[in-house]
């Protein structure tokens, strides 16, 4: 039976709390941010420790995203997203040993960074928001799909995720409570194929049990940003994240295939 161990490097602590904080924060808050959460990891351990120190913290996220977004989700939505997750997340344990997230990271990146600055030009162009899109099975089930395998990777489910939903613009609450819904189940559903995987031993999970305690914190932060800013501020702000993390994970994979 292995012993009680945790990461005893200091640095890893500087980086994971923040970490597991911006994962409260886009739990309660800003949905996108927590795609900060792997990069950020990554600085000082391997994705796939990042990874399986992160999920844990997760889960438990989504218990509290859960309680503060019940019964405020679009039913529509995650009617067709759920099982394109579902079929993403098949294709990521299955293909989990023979992928390079370097390269994963660049083309979630490009897809953030392309996306984001499209629907910038297109707000400064028009001077008005293009018109909201409705739910539809195929874009839902694509990006779902892609949701699915890039989280089950590396928890960067975010991008993918938002080229569907942020042009739908519904109003705030229900778009976080849509979110927090989908995430608890896409994590839920990964501890299995990660337990299978062997991506759990000691020290990763005794870490991670103990950096569940920041949790709650980012949660709080998370619900006070939620609830002073305004619809419009709320998704420029998700915009400026989705472009800003698009170009962290870019230049992640280049630096990481270099």
């Amino acid at each position: 039976m292995e012993q009680f161990s945790l990461i005893s490097d200091p640095l890893f602590y500087l980086v994971a709390i923040p970490a597991i904080i911006t994962i409260g924060i886009s739990k309660a808050g800003l949905g996108g941010t927590g795609s900060l959460a792997t990069p950020l990891m990554a600085l000082v351990v391997s994705v796939p420790q990042a990874a399986a120190v992160l999920l844990p913290s997760i889960c438990i996220a989504d218990v509290f995203a859960m309680w503060a977004y019940r019964k405020t989700w679009d039913k529509t939505n995650l009617k067709i997203m759920i099982p394109g997750a579902t079929i993403g997340i098949i294709v990521g344990t299955l293909g989990f040993k023979y992928l390079d997230s370097s390269m994963i990271k660049l083309i979630i990146g490009t897809i953030a960074v392309v996306f984001s600055f499209s629907r910038f030009i297109d707000y400064l162009r028009q001077k008005i928001p293009p018109a909201p899109t409705k739910a539809n099975i195929f874009k839902g089930g694509l990006w779902s799909s892609i949701c699915g395998f890039t989280s089950f990777v590396a928890h960067s489910g975010g991008p993918p995720l938002n080229v569907y939903l942020i042009p739908q613009r519904m109003d705030k609450t229900i778009y976080m409570g849509t979110l927090a819904v989908f995430y608890t189940y896409v994590n839920y559903a990964k501890i299995g194929p990660y337990w299978w995987l062997g991506q759990f031993n000691i020290t990763n999970l005794s870490t991670s049990f103990l950096l569940i305690l920041a949790v709650p914190i980012g949660i709080f932060i998370g619900l006070w940003i939620q609830r002073k800013i305004n619809d419009i501020v709320f998704y420029r702000t998700i915009m400026t994240i989705l472009f800003m993390t698009g170009l962290k994970l870019c230049y992640d994979g280049i630096t990481g295939l270099i």
